[in-house]
């Protein structure tokens, strides 16, 4: 296997976020597959990790070519960066989709979310395509009380961040009238597992945080994490919240309709919680599909693909172009065309 280099634009301050965790949850993960991993940043210098402009100074093409692979992943910046890397081993590792860039032909494509495998298999039929959702830190797995033993806490937990106004300013207030104890979250929580066991119901509605900002919801992690901790989950079914929230089975839809529907629903959740979750059977086989250990495993062989794949590019073969959106257009024109005479 090559070397891998995670490039991300920085570690600390303001790169924080979701996506960053994941991509260093990433290579740790991958680092068990015996490899070379890196962490590179391209914005901002940090002394425990390379520096992307250094490193191209010092391999330069073409014999720093073929010696690791390069996956990119931070949204906006993916084009610039598989310029500077152009000629080089690269994969875009895709979270969300919609930020309006199309991929050169070659560049295979790690898919974290079917919507976003869809995406991409719409924009670029011609690149390497792959599925690896990504996993659940090992915590969630290991001390998450999916079965829901025992009395909770909390009613109904919020996660104030990309809950959508409807949720925290009408829905809220609405639950709290009718006596349940609703905790909406916002700071910082040291220990997010025992937060999530000590609630019976938790809500998430990113729905129309994501469209405001143009993208998609790249993996929807907590709804599985409430899961993975007993907790009946009430979604929007938005981009990948659709690849695990099968409504009615695994979750439930939330602002199906009208408030009085999502209060009665959520109450008799409350009420019953038994009644509300996933089968046993079948939670159990959605989270194990969210574990580490399968997920390495799609990982190494998607890998093993991609370094097969530019084994062949970089020796001389050309990869297969998918044809403009210009000239799909004028083709349609013409056979309709061809058609009316």
């Amino acid at each position: 296997m090559r070397p891998l280099r995670f490039l991300v634009p920085g570690t600390t301050g303001r790169f924080r976020c979701g996506g960053l965790l994941v991509e260093l949850q990433t290579a740790g993960l991958l680092a068990q597959l015996g490899g070379s991993v890196e962490v590179v940043t391209y914005r901002q210098r940090e002394a425990n990790h390379p520096f992307l402009s250094d490193l191209l100074r010092a391999e330069p093409l073409p014999d720093g070519s073929g010696k690791a692979l390069w996956i990119v992943s931070w949204g906006f910046d993916v084009p610039g960066l598989l310029k500077q890397l152009r000629g080089r081993a690269t994969a875009y590792h895709a979270h969300s989709s919609g930020y309006g860039f199309s991929l050169p032909a070659g560049v295979p494509v790690l898919a974290v979310s079917r919507n976003t495998l869809g995406y991409w298999g719409n924009l670029a039929p011609r690149n390497p395509l792959f599925l690896v959702p990504n996993a659940l830190a090992p915590q969630w797995l290991e001390r998450g009380d999916r079965r829901g033993s025992g009395a909770r806490a909390i009613d109904v937990l919020v996660q104030q961040r990309k809950n959508s106004a409807y949720v925290l300013k009408t829905l809220v207030p609405a639950l709290k009238a009718q006596g349940l104890r609703v905790e909406v979250q916002s700071g910082w929580v040291d220990d997010l597992v025992d937060l999530f066991n000590s609630a019976a119901v938790v809500l998430y509605d990113s729905a129309d945080y994501w469209r405001g900002r143009g993208v998609s919801e790249g993996f929807g992690l907590p709804p599985l994490e409430a899961l993975a901790c007993g907790c009946v989950v009430f979604s929007s079914l938005n981009h990948a919240l659709a690849d695990s929230l099968d409504p009615g089975v695994v979750g439930h839809q939330l602002g199906a309709g009208s408030l009085q529907a999502d209060l009665a629903a959520i109450g008799a959740a409350v009420r019953e919680p038994e009644a509300w979750r996933p089968d046993p059977q079948r939670l159990d086989g959605l989270l194990d599909s969210a574990s580490e250990r399968v997920l390495l495993q799609r990982w190494e062989a998607a890998l093993a693909s991609i370094n097969l794949h530019w084994d062949r590019l970089l020796a001389g073969e050309k990869p297969l172009v998918s044809p403009s959106l210009w000239q799909l257009r004028i083709g349609s024109l013409a056979g309709r065309l061809r058609l009316k005479r």
